[in-house]
């Protein structure tokens, strides 16, 4: 009962709670991501996302300065029964919708920045992180 325990604790939290919301709507998600959707400074999302980390909710990859993250829950597990009760729970909400919108209206803007950069460079990358 332990780690339901956490799972329930790690859900006390607003922010907590948004970030997996976000996580389940966006798959792999940089922080900036998840400060742009949410409103938030960097050290309160990176504080966030490392607490569900240490939970075993999320792994994450750097990808140059950026950090990813993205949710790892083994399918047909205990966790992923309880991460679509969450998404069955939130999807209703118009807050929860809210935040599904601003997430992929960021995404697409990262998506086109991301096109017009490699336009302008030749398909090569660019240190600049997308807004």
């Amino acid at each position: 009962m332990r780690a339901q325990a956490r799972f329930f604790k790690s859900l006390a939290d607003e922010t907590r709670l948004k970030i997996l919301w976000l996580l389940l709507e966006g798959g792999e998600l940089c922080v900036c991501d998840v400060i742009s959707a949410l409103g938030i400074t960097q050290s309160k999302a990176s504080r966030h996302l490392r607490y569900l980390y240490h939970l075993g909710w999320v792994t994450d990859r750097r990808e140059g300065l950026l950090m990813n993250y993205r949710l790892c829950v083994p399918p047909g597990s205990p966790g992923e029964k309880q991460l679509q009760l969450l998404t069955e729970m939130l999807q209703p909400h118009p807050e929860a919708q809210a935040l599904r919108a601003q997430l992929h209206d960021r995404l697409e803007k990262k998506r086109q920045a991301k096109a017009e950069d490699a336009a302008m460079n030749g398909g090569g990358s660019s240190l600049k992180p997308a807004l």
